[in-house]
């Protein structure tokens, strides 16, 4: 299906199946016994096509006899003319697992690791055996797997155990495993291997008893502790907020080294790449656990926002990751500094989704936005109330339960569970692009009002050329004098009055009105407001839209960044200022000007450091300056050069004249538990100590490098030993290449550090470090067959764009060697980083553009690429 417009409704229906596996590494058979019912109430019988590639057909029955007029291709097996009642259709398939010929899909076997483990989504399961593979065709499943009980101790699959044992006649033992509820083929998993299980068990609300097992290898079991307290928190939370409760006996978990996907919500059957299920203080960041406790609960919530209610069609992707996404984030929010997570959320939207949106890859949420598509779903609560968004989100699951649903779905049951059409809200799915709104204002002392113009706008995108006005929540505060909120009760909206709703934070003297900006222009009036107010518009973040206020000014964003009781805002005002001051920066560097430290900026930083009753999480975000991939989206021509010059030379300015700041905040935040410890105050206070001292260490003093040796030799968990190594590695020299090295014959034994390790060094944004990386190409460390491993360095490779985009093209042609080289072992991986990469390449000057072109094009000519990255490579040379 190519366009959601050719989306047509099965001919036939799978009620149930069962499938018996016999698990071989060279050789894999599998049978599958499925009741097909025709859904078509004439005469006639219409074929039945199933998806199916990379499969040795050994026979196809039908209601027990062998089936005539049968096609076989290399990617279907079409029935063509099948009983026109309900049938039984048998189908045994062979598989090659040691041949490796579907890309770590369907059923593989990791030969380094011994084990076996599935991945269907989203067309994965067509490689197992022919069906119709796709997410509107649900079935009860039933699964038997026989295996050698020494090689596969361990037999997993969907739903409850039912039955296991020993074979009689060879070693062979299985274990039966039934789903009570339907769900689409590619939520279908199968494990087998040697694992041991962390055992826990979960009380349901009704008094359900439910065990809970996390597998891993045995000698990672202790690392599984604190996924298992996330998995327990996320269940009580989903009955506390959502009022779901789980509904099997049992919940699996695996972890598994080398899984593609990184983590897979299977009904009941979660897999996880190990990186992201294992914990221990000198294995995990904080950033990892925080990421764990995000990823464990989304593929836990899954199980009612995917498999329970999945979607029709993978234009509906969004839908069911949006919806998902969203609740992870609300969970995060719950369990932590809910400002702090807004603005994690938000700078991540803006960093990846605003910029793809500015060029070739520019797309609706639907098909396939996760992160923009969770900021829609967020719309509905910001624009309903959290009652309002939890009505409509009762009556979608009532409605939809065991069934598979579309975007429209929610939106309909969100309408009518708070009778409230949400007018032109299903633009946000079809139209692509970023919306921009410009506001201006005017304060009339007279008549005690202050108005607020808004005008929203879209940029044309890549076969959309026009755009409607879209249904924006515009959250607004207005600040008095003295930095406090001004009461607001009456608005006019276009001349006409009316009541917005108006939210009072006790606890932060937060007054916010929400405006709905529903067409391409409007007028909003406050009234009764008895002086000239600061605006602060689009409170956390009310709606993923940039924001264009010219009329605001600088003093005015420094008012907010030191009084704004909106943490977003306040720390986004942090940051529009730091951008207005690198651009104007950059410019006078490129003009040949002396650049001079901004004292302004200066002493706002300074205050922020000696406000001891502000969260240290925010207070950390509030000094990281907008890295230079942020900076260069607002240049019209990127020259990645100058703009890493000056923020390097902003932040060494900081370190100048804010030393003694920044040393008493390393020494005031330095670990005192006894024991590691992960919670919010423990991870605020390393997140601020690692962010001073990196400013410190780029003074590149004696006095700053022994403190940051100090840090890194007294370090107690992970998340201080690279930050200590972080702040040492901006300073190239032999200094920092000991360290490394030290660090590294410390630490080789572990492979999740040595990863950090790679990324470290790939993401220095030390200029000309093109041929360090290519060096670590070749060191005993790198494995071009491991994804983590390449993902560690590319990913760290592309997100530095001042070695990414040398002037040289020299970063241009690392890419290509890589990806020519290692594109065969993960391709879909390398086109997802390529894309992301490329996306506003369009943005550099016409040399750069020249240089990417010669390599992309020396890609796509390559022997052996794949149709992914060729895919990829293609539609950046021609739309850049």
């Amino acid at each position: 299906m190519k366009f959601l417009s050719d989306y047509r409704a099965p001919d036939y229906t799978f009620d149930f199946v069962s499938l018996s596996f016999d698990l071989g590494e060279n050789v894999t058979s599998v049978r599958s016994s499925i009741l097909v019912v025709p859904k078509s109430s004439g005469g006639f019988s219409v074929p039945l096509v199933l998806d199916g590639s990379n499969l040795k057909l050994v026979y196809v029955k039908i209601n027990g006899l062998e089936a005539q007029d049968v096609e076989l291709t290399s990617s279907n097996l079409t029935l063509l003319a099948p009983p026109k009642n309900p049938f039984r259709l048998e189908i045994v398939t062979e598989i090659y697992p040691l041949q490796k010929l579907n890309n770590d899909e369907g059923l593989y076997y990791s030969s380094s690791n011994g084990y076996f483990v599935t991945q269907c989504e989203s067309a994965g399961f067509s490689k197992i055996t022919f069906y119709q593979d796709r997410p509107d065709v649900l079935a009860k499943f039933t699964v038997r797997i026989e295996a050698s009980k020494d090689k596969f101790p361990v037999l997993l699959s969907n739903g409850n155990l039912v039955e296991s044992g020993q074979l009689d006649n060879n070693d062979k033992h299985y274990s039966v495993w039934s789903d009570p509820f339907p769900k689409p083929c590619y939520l279908f998993a199968l494990v087998a291997g040697k694992f041991e299980a962390r055992q826990d068990k979960f009380t349901t609300r009704s008094g359900q008893l439910v065990k809970l097992n996390i597998w891993s290898p045995s000698e990672d079991v202790a690392k599984t502790e604190f996924a298992m307290a996330v998995l327990k928190s996320a269940m009580k939370w989903d009955e506390d907020v959502y009022g779901l409760e789980y509904d099997l006996d049992n919940f699996n978990v695996v972890s598994v080294p080398d899984a593609f996907m990184g983590a897979m919500e299977n009904k009941s059957l979660n897999i996880f790449n190990a990186k992201f299920l294992l914990v221990s203080q000198w294995t995990s960041t904080d950033a990892d656990i925080q990421f764990l406790m995000g990823i464990v609960a989304h593929e836990f919530f899954h199980n009612w926002t995917g498999n329970r209610v999945t979607c029709r069609d993978w234009f509906q992707i969004s839908l069911k990751e949006g919806l998902t996404d969203f609740r992870e984030l609300e969970f995060l929010s719950d369990m932590g500094c809910r400002s702090v997570r807004t603005i994690a959320a938000a700078s991540s939207l803006r960093k990846r989704q605003f910029q793809e949106d500015t060029g070739p890859f520019a797309h609706p949420v639907r098909p396939a936005s996760y992160v923009e598509g969770a900021q829609v779903i967020g719309l509905y609560q910001t624009l309903l109330g959290k009652s309002g968004f939890l009505k409509g989100f009762k009556l979608y699951i009532e409605r939809h339960d065991g069934h598979a649903a579309t975007c429209e779905d929610f939106y309909q049951a969100m309408c009518d569970a708070n009778l409230d059409d949400l007018s032109s809200f299903m633009l946000w799915y079809t139209q692509a692009g970023t919306p921009c709104l410009k506001i201006s204002s005017f304060y009339n002392p007279q008549a005690s009002t202050f108005t607020v113009k808004c005008r929203q706008e879209t940029a044309p995108t890549p076969g959309q050329a026009d755009k409607s006005p879209l249904l924006i929540p515009l959250a607004v505060g207005l600040l008095n004098s003295q930095g406090r909120d001004i009461p607001l009760s009456r608005v006019l909206v276009d001349g006409i009055e009316s009541s917005p709703t108006v939210e009072h934070n006790e606890s932060t003297g937060a007054i916010t009105a929400l405006l709905r900006v529903e067409q391409t222009e409007h007028e909003f009036t406050f009234l009764d407001v008895k002086e000239k107010p600061v605006p602060s518009y689009l409170r956390s973040f009310s709606a993923p839209v940039r924001l264009i206020t010219p009329d605001l000014r600088e003093e005015e964003l420094y008012f907010l960044f030191a009084n704004d009781s909106n943490d977003f805002n306040r720390w986004d005002a942090g940051q529009r200022i730091a951008k207005s001051l690198i651009l104007d920066m950059t410019t006078s560097f490129q003009n040949g000007q002396e650049l001079t430290t901004p004292l302004a900026y200066t002493h706002a930083i300074k205050t922020i450091l000696s406000i001891p009753t502000l969260n240290k999480e925010f207070v950390a975000l509030v000094i990281t300056l907008p890295d230079d991939k942020e900076l260069l989206e607002m240049t019209e021509v990127a020259d990645p050069d100058a703009c890493h010059f000056v923020r390097r030379f902003l932040i060494k300015c900081l370190a100048t004249e804010l030393k003694q700041d920044f040393m008493r905040v390393v020494k005031e935040n330095r670990s005192s538990e006894p024991a590691f410890e992960f919670n919010p105050e423990s991870k605020g206070k390393r997140d601020l100590k690692n962010a001073a001292l990196y400013y410190l260490a780029s003074l590149n003093d004696q006095e700053t490098l022994e403190l940051a040796c100090e840090e890194l030799d007294n370090a107690t968990n992970l998340t201080d030993l690279l930050g200590a190594l972080s702040a040492i590695s901006q300073n190239p020299g032999q200094e920092r290449e000991k360290i490394l090295a030290s660090f590294y014959e410390k630490w080789k034994h572990e492979r999740l550090v040595v990863n950090k390790w790679i990324h470290l060094q790939t993401s220095a944004d030390t200029p000309n470090n093109v041929e360090l990386v290519r060096q670590l190409l070749h060191h005993p460390c790198f494995d071009p067959r491991d994804v983590t491993k390449v993902s560690a360095l590319l990913g760290g490779f592309f997100s530095c764009i001042v070695n990414f985009h040398a002037k040289d093209g020299s970063g241009y042609e690392f890419m290509a060697d890589f990806v020519i080289e290692v594109g065969k072992f993960h391709p879909k991986a390398l086109s997802l980083s390529l894309s992301s990469a490329l996306a506003n390449l369009w943005r550099f000057d016409a040399k750069r553009q020249t240089l990417a072109k010669e390599q992309l094009r020396r890609i796509a000519s390559a022997e052996g690429i794949s149709n992914s990255i060729l895919d990829t490579v293609t539609k950046c040379w021609k739309t850049s």
